[in-house]
C-alpha cells in the first residue's frame, strides 16, 4: 500500500525545491498531537471496504530536514469494522488510486505552504466517489470515532 502512496508523491512533489520526500505508514501517530518540528495535515476521502464504500479520515505528519534536504511524511488511515460481522476486526481502507492522488495533491499543497512558505490558493480538487454509502455514518464501527477525532461524528 505504501508504494502507491510514494508513487503518487513522487509525481506530485517532483519539483519541491530539489528536496526528497518519502511517505511511511505509522499507525501510532495521532491527530491530536505532533512531535516538535513536525506539521500536521488532516483530510478525508472515500475508500473501499469489503462491505462497501465509506469516507475515511487520514492524518499526515510531515517534517523537512533542511540540512539533509530530506522530507519525511508519516501517514495514518483510520480503520473501520464491519457492521454485520461478529467480533469484527478493524479493517484498513483500500483507496482508489485517483483518491490517493487527490489526497497527496492536497498534502503537497500543505507542504508547500508550511515548509516552503509558498502562498497558494485554497481550492481543492474533490476525491472520486466510486461506490455507494449505505446510510449514515456509523460511529460504533469507526476507529476515528472510538478515538474521539472523527470529523463525521454526530
Amino acid at each position: 500500500m505504501v508504494s502507491v502512496w510514494n508513487r503518487s508523491l513522487q509525481k506530485k512533489a517532483s519539483d519541491l525545491h530539489d528536496d526528497t520526500w518519502n511517505i511511511e505508514i505509522d499507525e501510532t501517530i495521532a491527530e491530536s498531537s505532533t512531535a516538535s518540528g513536525w506539521e500536521k495535515y488532516i483530510s478525508g476521502s472515500f475508500a473501499e471496504r469489503t462491505w462497501g464504500s465509506s469516507r475515511v479520515q487520514v492524518v499526515f505528519h510531515f517534517h523537512l530536514d533542511r540540512a539533509s534536504r530530506q522530507g519525511a511524511i508519516k501517514l495514518r488511515c483510520y480503520k473501520q469494522e464491519c457492521r454485520t460481522c461478529n467480533e469484527a476486526q478493524w479493517e484498513n481502507p483500500d483507496f482508489p488510486v485517483e483518491n490517493i492522488d487527490v489526497l497527496v495533491e492536497r498534502l503537497v499543497k500543505n507542504i508547500r505552504k508550511k515548509c516552503y512558505s509558498e502562498h497558494l490558493d485554497d481550492a481543492n480538487r474533490s476525491s472520486v466517489f466510486d461506490g455507494r454509502l449505505n446510510g449514515p455514518h456509523e460511529s460504533a464501527h469507526c476507529e476515528a470515532c472510538h478515538l474521539g477525532i472523527c470529523s463525521q461524528a454526530s
